[in-house]
């Protein structure tokens, strides 16, 4: 039996390029829906895709996490394909991407553009790459995998993680918050490694690289908080122990040695701390017992539907 496969692109002043990443997709998977769906876009790429056949829909609120949470609300299918609408990812790697959808092999696959170099060569803002190693290796740390792209939009994705995603993020920071939660809910994930090109004369990158990397690793740091809140606590209260010690030791040595205690503040301050890190270590052990039930549920709507 034959799967539905739906191409998602989500695109913003993408006029340029749009049309030949729809036609390259009419070629390489003829039997597929393909969706454009149009961000306030200033230029003609709603038009532009229109004419090349996509179906174009339209989102108002701006921002790619917001874009890709309509597509996977309205979109039906077996299979999704999500691209960026800037022509960077080469289209033909689309069936290696899809194989593990295809075969149950993995519940997302990841276009990766850095086991073959592709994305170093072609990239030519440095700090984008530095950002991209930086995530990269603070997820994996937080998992204890070795993922090579954390930050792709070139993904496929079967019924079941599309339908089972809540999307909290509402720009850039939405590959990582994908990444993150797959890896959280235990999601089979595979990379797929895929080649990249720079963009072509006259189109620009929407992501900024300073604001949309804050952003990205703010998204980080309150996913680490949902996902993992025992660890995430018990660095803050190691720190607050820590602190208390520096401040407490003082106060121990001099009423050891002459049973007064002379720097009250200090002690006063020290007692606070140690009670900071244990209202912490004890916030920690109950919101993980919360995440642990969650985590079951969510298994078990996953096996209902």
């Amino acid at each position: 039996m034959s799967k539905k496969i739906a191409v998602l692109i989500p695109c913003y002043n993408e006029e340029l390029t749009i049309a030949s990443v729809v036609k390259k997709f009419q070629k390489e998977l003829p039997q597929s829906d393909i969706y454009v769906y149009n961000n306030n876009s200033t230029d003609n790429t709603a038009e532009v895709a229109k004419e090349a056949g996509a179906i174009v829909r339209n989102v108002m609120q701006k921002g790619k996490g917001n874009v890709v949470r309509a597509m996977f609300m309205e979109v039906e299918a077996d299979i999704y394909v999500m691209i960026d609408g800037d022509d960077t990812y080469p289209v033909e790697d689309v069936h290696n991407l899809i194989a593990p959808i295809q075969n149950g092999d993995a519940d997302m696959s990841i276009g990766d553009r850095h086991s073959n170099g592709s994305y170093k060569e072609q990239n030519s803002r440095n700090f984008h790459n530095f950002g991209n190693n930086l995530v990269k290796n603070l997820i994996n740390s937080l998992y204890k995998e070795n993922l090579k792209d954390i930050m792709s939009g070139f993904r496929a994705f079967n019924r079941d993680f599309v339908k089972h995603f809540p999307i909290h993020s509402s720009g850039f920071e939405i590959e990582t918050e994908m990444s993150m939660h797959a890896l959280d809910k235990r999601f089979k994930i595979q990379e797929v490694p895929i080649g990249y090109v720079e963009r072509i004369e006259g189109s620009f990158s929407k992501l900024n690289t300073y604001s949309d990397g804050i952003k990205i690793l703010k998204t980080i740091f309150w996913l680490f908080k949902n996902y993992k809140p025992l660890t995430f606590f018990t660095y803050f209260a190691a720190l607050f122990f820590l602190l208390s010690l520096i401040v407490g030791v003082p106060v121990i040595v001099e009423f050891w040695q002459t049973s007064y205690v002379t720097k009250l503040p200090s002690a006063v301050l020290a007692v606070g701390l140690m009670l900071i890190s244990l209202m912490s270590l004890f916030i920690g052990f109950l919101l993980d017992t919360v995440v642990r039930q969650h985590r079951e549920f969510f298994e078990l709507t996953r096996l209902n539907s």
